[in-house]
């Protein structure tokens, strides 16, 4: 929603505005196809990297809900279901001739990529598929299997170090 901008062929903030209003939306009119909705029952839910180019009147009508950044648990899930499938297939791999550990997943959420999102992560997958399709072109291998054993050697020594609750509490 972050991403609306207002041209001449109209304005999607102020229909917004029309959609969102509980005195207006009961018996909202559609001009394409000219038919009436009541939509004071619908649960519109959107999306938006930041709430600073939004207009006030828009975001007084919204419920906003922040979300910080995904778990680890999730972000193992993302990159097992849709990252590593996406990225062997983009590298020329199947799961026959390169296997990656739930291990040395979770190492490199934890140890290579520290962000809310997956971006990251996703980028360090496609390092390691790189240098794997690599190895299997020049012959030096027909199949990889990526674990916490050879990890080091695809993305070199930890980038970052574990994040740990002081003791005691600091001042500042």
């Amino acid at each position: 929603i972050d991403k609306l901008g207002s041209s001449y062929k109209g304005d999607p903030s102020s229909a917004l505005l029309e959609v969102l209003d509980p005195e207006q939306n009961c018996r909202f009119h559609d001009n394409y196809i000219d038919v009436d909705y009541d939509l004071s029952k619908v649960l519109f839910i959107a999306t938006a990297n930041t709430l600073s180019t939004l207009s006030q009147p828009l975001l007084d009508r919204m419920e906003i809900i922040e979300l910080k950044a995904y778990t680890r648990t999730e972000k193992m899930m993302i990159a097992k279901n849709h990252l590593i499938p996406k990225q062997l297939k983009r590298h020329g791999l199947t799961k026959r001739t390169c296997k990656i550990t739930d291990e040395a997943i979770a190492e490199v959420i934890e140890y290579y990529t520290r962000e809310a999102g997956v971006r990251g992560l996703e980028k360090q997958i496609a390092s390691l598929f790189r240098k794997v399709a690599k190895r299997i072109v020049s012959g030096e291998s027909a199949r990889e299997t990526i674990d916490l054993k050879n990890l080091k050697n695809y993305l070199g020594s930890r980038k970052l170090l574990p994040q740990q609750i002081n003791e005691s509490d600091e001042i500042g």
